[in-house]
């Protein structure tokens, strides 16, 4: 066992409550003259505190510890940190490909006559099964229960496979389905803020006796609003699955010291405001400041008027402006959540002492930090808004919602009418939903709203704007108002603690009569789970070619994620969902025209029913306690009946079934060998698709519903499935056979390979055949010629999927040449050994007449990647000969990544890497 160097002389103890913590003292670093705590945001205090934690000579040195603890705000910073986070989060459209891979590690360590048990979690790994629930049912008391027999009956398979992964791997919690959304899950039960164990991973003499080791609660997670939990304190954010493995199997995941964002909060909401309109201003602000791979750190006297509820509404949406977190220091409000949420007095004591101890708790006396760059914003300036139709950043005040919808209608039918009518040929037909109400199919035009839904973590945590959605309801019900017949109603909650208090205040009977009935305790809508629309409706809209509207509290609206026939998509608040639910129609501004006539035949407009905050603040604190949260979350690992009658046998290594459709090995280790070869220039390239700016991870990864006449579907039905049967490619991220067919299938990705035509086309360039991205990757395969992707500004920005770059790279793509990377996709890409690389000195595709019908030389790659290099490329025009040529960057940015790429991917890296420690 190694002894920690412990060169500052740290490692001291600590007296909480009634207990004895040891812990690495940042106060060390000061008295040893090479670090200014204060100066320092709370962000990097805590890497630092990991670094000083970690340092064992090899990965973690004293340098790098010296390196941190001196951070200039103003620097450009180009030293590589190894960060070891506490634990790693899953959810199960992300969890099912990890525990996948390892299975398949496990396999290839034996087929590599290493030991399987070497691929073990080595360290806590918390699962949380909350996104394969679908609304298909809405608007009646029995959906939940029809919804959640419809997600068993869909998802048996996957579901005893992770009740085998829970058996096998050791570490690896799980939650079963029913209980709630992984990240509200996490900020309301999983989250330690600190953690005390009596052996630390990494620390081997630090814990002694029984004396527990105290150090900051810290995770990476498989989803990119892992970052909610940024909200408590807790330094956390999403990788991609990938990574995620690796860092299970105790790889550090190595980062460039960050540039750190201040955001200044002053004042407080005013009346008739919302967290959600908070989060949509932050997003926009920042969004437009431009702070991709930065931390952001909010501070500022507002800290202390804004509550743990509503700091996780802002850190959730990290994602969305881009971030890689979005923090807040612990302060009081901090430990007044914990208490709230029913965590234990011991807990509460050792968050509240290490904190202290740490210079990790903020009051209103603390300075502020210094920072890179600063906004500020105050928070009586914020209005009532929507995003979209498109973006999450787009924020829409409510007065400009109805221009907003026109402009975007116009922009739709313009383009329609330039491509002759030409529609996706891929594009699902309308499914079967079961309505309570008979709409009036002759008021189903353009604007209508046709779903309404009440869902995501980012505001289903979040009382205050639930409540607030209550009250709104039962306000319209005493004025006489009823939800539009045409509208898809869902309550999709992040725990069950909101119906708890929800029930308490009896505003679920509310909801209930608008139609919004519980449909399942999960992230459905905000993940294209929204179900199918009623079938009468989707007939309206697919027989009329119409441009309809979606109103949810979720954190994502990219085209096509939410339901393939809806165009604009909003997100709002949960008061909001249910206006809009009411009015019917987007193309409508609330703040002047009526919501509907009451049954006194008067017009009611949205200002007369909207709940004040006093009702909201007086209605939370009679129906909100600790006791709910105690009561649960415990027995939060136990399940349902359903869950209890799943019987899996246990074994150390997985007994693939040949027949199932849900979970496969996959081909990644197939053939490898013991040493990896130098890296390969790519020769005699082509491109299968030329993209535009701010594709997202929607557009290239599978997602949704399963299209019956896409090479998916196909492939589906070839092997007995029933398109009834198809459940979602989030459902299937097990069968790799089902993704790489769904990759870049979208219904709205438009390639220019294939003007005017939108779904996952292209040409098969040799012949000009136009053919699905799929079906002409194989034809490219079985000629030899690998691929590439062209692509404009913030390519890969969305959630953090791996699929997103495993299917890719079964497709045969070997680079992506972009403008800029969202920071996760880029990671993930090299994860799986495929080369991201950048135009230089702000070109484009346009710089160099590409249009992507060339074949393409990227040389210069045999001799190594390196951070910063530069790579050849040569783009020939097959008819003329004519050869355009221009250098670009490797986005390799740390050594470490460099060798995931020599290595094929990260996850051959971490096998031979394990197979060596024999």
């Amino acid at each position: 066992m190694n002894r920690h160097p412990d060169s500052f002389n740290a490692l001291a103890t600590l007296r909480a409550g009634e207990r004895t913590y040891r812990y690495f003292r940042l106060g060390a670093l000061e008295d040893a003259g090479v670090a200014k705590l204060a100066r320092l945001p709370f962000s990097l205090r805590i890497l630092l505190e990991n670094l000083l934690r970690f340092e064992d000579g090899r990965i973690v040195r004293a340098a790098d510890v010296e390196a941190l603890a001196k951070w200039n705000a103003h620097a450009r910073h180009e030293r590589e940190i190894a960060f070891n986070p506490a634990r790693v989060l899953l959810q199960d459209f992300t969890g099912v490909p990890c525990v996948v891979d390892l299975a398949a590690m496990r396999d290839a360590m034996a087929d590599l006559d290493g030991d399987p048990k070497i691929i073990n979690p080595l360290q806590p790994v918390e699962l949380v099964i909350d996104h394969s629930v679908q609304a298909d049912y809405f608007g009646t008391s029995d959906a939940l229960a029809k919804n959640t027999d419809l997600e068993f009956e869909r998802n048996r398979e996957r579901y005893a496979f992770l009740k085998w992964g829970q058996s096998a791997l050791a570490g690896l919690r799980v939650v079963p389905p029913g209980t709630g959304i992984v990240h509200q899950v996490n900020i309301e039960y999983l989250a330690r803020v600190v953690f005390a164990l009596r052996q630390a991973q990494g620390d081997t003499d630090a814990a002694q006796g029984d004396t527990e080791l105290a150090y900051p609660d810290t995770a990476v997670g498989t989803d990119s609003h892992t970052t909610m939990v940024n909200g408590l304190g807790v330094l956390a954010w999403g990788v991609g699955g990938i990574e995620a493995e690796a860092a299970m199997l105790g790889q550090p995941v190595t980062m460039l010291i960050p540039d750190v964002v201040g955001f200044r909060l002053d004042g407080a909401l005013r009346e008739g405001v919302t967290a959600t309109d908070l989060v949509l201003t932050v997003a926009e602000m920042l969004r437009r400041k431009g702070v991709v791979g930065k931390f952001v750190e909010f501070y500022g006297a507002g800290l202390s008027a804004l509550p743990v509820v509503d700091r996780t509404t802002i850190s959730n949406m990290s994602p969305e402006f881009g971030s890689t977190v979005a923090i807040f220091p612990i302060d009081d409000r901090t430990l007044e959540y914990l208490r709230l949420t029913g965590r234990s007095p011991e807990r509460i004591a050792l968050v509240e002492a290490y904190a202290k101890a740490q210079g990790l708790f903020r009051t209103d006396a603390s300075p502020d930090p210094e920072f890179a760059d600063t906004l500020a914003l105050d928070l009586g300036s914020v209005e009532p808004s929507l995003a979209g139709p498109r973006r999450p950043q787009d924020r829409v005040p409510l007065h400009g919602v109805k221009h907003s919808f026109e402009k975007a209608m116009g922009e739709w039918v313009a383009a329609r009418e330039r491509a002759n009518g030409a529609v996706s040929r891929f594009e699902d037909e309308g499914g079967g939903g079961t309505a309570t109400i008979a709409p009036a199919m002759d008021e189903v035009d353009d604007g209508c709203v046709v779903i309404a839904a009440i869902t995501s973590c980012t505001n289903t945590s979040n009382p205050s704007v639930l409540i607030g959605a209550g009250l709104l309801a039962r306000n319209a019900l005493a004025r006489g108002l009823r939800t539009q017949p045409w509208v898809k109603t869902s309550l999709a909650p992040g725990s069950k603690v909101v119906t708890d208090y929800l029930a308490k205040a009896g505003l679920q009977s509310d909801l209930d009569r608008l139609g919004f009935n519980l449909v399942g305790y999960g992230c459905t809508t905000c993940i294209g789970n929204s179900g199918p629309l009623p079938s009468d409706i989707a007939e309206a809209v697919a027989d009329g070619d119409l441009i309809v509207a979606a109103v949810l509290s979720g954190n994502r609206n990219f085209e096509g994620r939410i339901h393939p026939q809806v165009r604009a998509n909003y997100l709002a608040s949960p008061p909001l969902v249910v206006a809009y639910a009411l009015a019917g129609r987007i193309d409508v501004d609330l703040t002047t025209q009526p919501l509907g006539t009451g049954s006194d035949g008067k017009p009611v407009y949205l200002r007369e029913i909207w709940p004040t905050n006093d009702a909201i603040a007086t209605t939370m604190a009679a129906c909100i306690n600790g006791e709910m949260f105690e009561r649960e979350y415990a027995d939060v690992f136990k399940g349902d009946a359903n869950w209890g009658e799943l019987n899996v046998a246990p074994s150390e290594r997985y007994a693939w079934d040949p027949k199932s459709e849900y979970v496969k090995r996959p081909p990644y280790f197939d053939g490898m060998p013991e040493e990896p070869g130098p890296p390969q220039d790519v020769r005699g390239a082509r491109a299968i698709a030329v993209l535009g700016d701010s594709v997202t991870t929607d557009h290239i990864s599978p997602a949704g519903s399963i299209a019956r006449n896409g090479p998916a579907g196909k492939y589906l039905m070839e092997h007995g499935i029933e398109p009834r049967d198809f459940n979602s490619y989030g459902a299937r991220r097990g069968n790799h056979e089902v993704m790489v067919r769904g990759t870049f299938a979208n219904v709205r990705l438009r390639n220019a390979l294939v003007p005017g035509v939108e779904g996952g086309v292209t040409r098969y360039l040799p012949t000009g055949e136009q053919m699905p991205i799929f079906d002409a990757s194989r034809r490219y395969e079985a000629d030899g010629t690998p691929l590439i992707v062209l692509a404009g500004k913030e390519y890969g920005s969305g959630s953090s999927r791996d699929w997103a770059a495993k299917g890719p790279y079964l497709l045969g793509i070997k680079a992506v040449i972009a403008e800029s990377f969202e920071r996760i996709h880029r990671s993930n890409l090299i994860g799986m050994g495929v080369l991201p690389l950048e135009y230089l000195d702000g070109a484009d595709r346009s710089t160099y007449g590409l249009n992507g019908e060339e074949v393409y030389d990227i040389t210069g790659l045999t001799g190594g990647v390196r951070h910063g290099m530069r790579a050849h490329v040569r783009a020939t025009d097959p008819q003329s000969g004519r050869a355009i040529e221009f250098d670009a960057r490797v986005r390799i940015d740390t050594p470490n990544e460099a060798e995931y790429y020599r290595h094929g991917g990260i996850l051959q890296y971490v096998l031979r890497q394990l197979k060596d420690r024999r």
